[in-house]
């Protein structure tokens, strides 16, 4: 079962900002996690997420494309197969977890 993907505005801004290469590799990945984005320890591709320094990003998954250097930060919204990207970012720069945990609050996902 394939899932719908549907991205915050701030992570389609995200995504908008990349270079094309980069882009272009990201929605690869983003194409093969959505075939199974469950969790790892339910057999899937994400890869949880639980308190990162000081934001609590439990119940988020994450892509890591170590290659390009990017993270990817999504949840998944069981009620309709539906992962939500909350934020696209630079691996080396760990600002990603206070981003996704900021906009968690605005967009009130926490579970």
């Amino acid at each position: 079962m394939t899932w719908n993907v549907d991205f915050l505005p701030e992570a389609r801004t995200d995504l908008k900002d990349l270079s094309g290469n980069q882009s272009r590799r990201v929605v690869k990945a983003i194409e093969r996690v959505r075939k199974n984005p469950l969790p790892k320890d339910e057999g899937g591709y994400g890869i949880p997420l639980g308190h990162k320094g000081n934001v609590d990003l439990t119940n988020f998954l994450e892509i890591k494309l170590r290659g390009a250097g990017i993270r990817v930060i999504y949840k998944l919204v069981r009620t309709e197969t539906e992962m939500l990207i909350i934020v696209i970012g630079m691996r080396e720069d760990e600002d990603v977890f206070n981003i996704a945990g900021k906009r968690a609050e605005r967009y009130n996902l926490r579970d």
